[in-house]
């Protein structure tokens, strides 16, 4: 069966490629269409190449930049609005606009709890982009963002209280909260070992982040390759949107 094509829509330049960078890669393998959408760091930043090069690395295409701040950074957007202080509405707006033009047939973002560390730029982008969703299909909202387009599954990653294994410990060793989900939240398990080395070049292309110590690509590349490999090589997700999930745990449907 055909894989469909897919929209990752993250907060920060390496989120796509730590939460979905496995998926992405399945995905661009099996033919399909994909690209990612960012919510912070305006293009011309620091960030944007390295963003663009782990694009490259999982055949998602040109960064997508809303170009918001971050919410912990100025340098992220200096002429710009916090995604957090940012109108809502201007905010999914320009999500509708990616959404229409690249008409996906599934949309991947963050979870209700902002991933693991629950950063709030990752709670503000889940709000965004489940009302982006939703009003991309309807023609009376953002008539100017182009035709209606309607995705047929919206996905969250996220992270089982049983899968987050030595990743946990790790996280808390640096300060950082760990969130998880009741197992039974999660509906899709992709193991993504064929497309594990795709994934880590594209999470190694963050080299900002990999150079800091409490950043997770940083802590990933000062771990052994078996340790890492264990946690980079499943992702997780909740669907959102009404659809079949029994019978298709492992891999992302329409």
């Amino acid at each position: 069966m055909p894989l469909p094509s897919l929209l990752g829509v993250f907060a920060h330049p390496d989120d796509e490629a730590l939460l979905a960078g496995g998926v992405l890669a399945q995905h661009h393998a099996a033919g399909a269409r994909t690209a990612v959408v960012t919510a912070t760091w305006a293009p011309g930043s620091r960030r944007a190449p390295e963003l663009a090069d782990a694009l490259a690395v999982l055949g998602a295409g040109a960064p997508r930049l809303l170009g918001y701040g971050d919410a912990r950074n100025r340098e992220a957007a200096p002429t710009r609005p916090r995604l957090l202080d940012a109108p809502l509405d201007e905010a999914i707006g320009r999500l509708v606009a990616h959404i229409r033009e690249f008409q996906p047939d599934v949309v991947v973002g963050h979870d209700a709890l902002g991933q693991l560390t629950g950063h709030p730029d990752h709670l503000r982008t889940h709000q965004i982009t489940l009302l982006a969703v939703e009003a991309a299909g309807l023609a009376h909202r953002y008539p100017d963002a182009g035709p209606p387009w309607q995705p047929a599954a919206l996905y969250a990653a996220t992270h089982p209280e049983s899968g987050v294994g030595l990743l946990g410990p790790l996280l808390e060793d640096v300060g950082k909260t760990v969130l998880t989900v009741p197992d039974p939240y999660v509906t899709t398990s992709v193991d993504v070992t064929p497309w594990a080395g795709v994934k880590w070049a594209a999470i190694l292309a963050h080299r900002g982040e990999v150079a800091r110590g409490r950043s997770l690509p940083g802590i990933l590349a000062r771990l052994p390759d078996d340790d890492r490999s264990q946690i980079i090589r499943t992702e997780h997700f909740t669907r959102l949107t009404p659809g079949p999930t029994p019978g298709a745990g492992d891999r992302l449907t329409v």
